[in-house]
């Protein structure tokens, strides 16, 4: 298989008929990533921890935070800019990252059941709370059960 028709595959979500070896390489994969993102599962892991691929791959996709290496998931800006594309990514940031206020408040703001994924401690934080309810009423029931009962929390949940 030629890399013109490798990327035609990739287009089309065949990954797995495309060779190994381009998967090791990385103008390949740079390319591959532009023409779906979801390539990046297939990327060596070499490439995963390369992050200019990943960054150009959350650019499309915050979701694919997922496939990126352990390294990037603890670092602040590809974690930030996946929850900022797509707030459930948090679920694939590493855990220091899910006590991170900041990142943990971007990524309510874009999706409220994102708290399920946030640190216990931020469960019980009455802003990121309001903002995850105010994005979804649902999220309420991630709260810290003490939160659950206040006041403000209600009114907010029932607007």
């Amino acid at each position: 298989m030629d890399k013109i028709k490798a990327l035609e595959s990739i287009i089309n979500g065949d990954f797995q008929s495309v060779p190994e070896s381009f998967y090791k390489d990385k103008s390949f994969v740079l390319e591959a990533v532009k023409r779906n993102v979801m390539a990046l599962e297939y990327a060596d892991k070499s490439l995963k921890k390369d992050k200019s691929i990943v960054v150009l791959a959350l650019k499309e996709h915050g979701g694919v935070l997922e496939y990126a290496d352990k390294s990037l998931k603890k670092d602040k800006s590809i974690v930030l800019q996946a929850v900022k594309q797509d707030g459930m990514t948090l679920e694939y940031a590493d855990k220091s990252l899910k006590k991170d206020k900041s990142i943990v408040l971007e990524a309510v703001k874009q999706n409220g059941h994102t708290l399920e994924y946030a640190d216990d401690s931020l469960k019980k934080n009455k802003s990121i709370v309001l903002e995850a309810i105010k994005e979804n009423k649902d999220a309420l029931r991630y709260a810290d059960v003490s939160l659950q009962k206040d006041p403000d929390i209600i009114k907010a949940a029932k607007r």
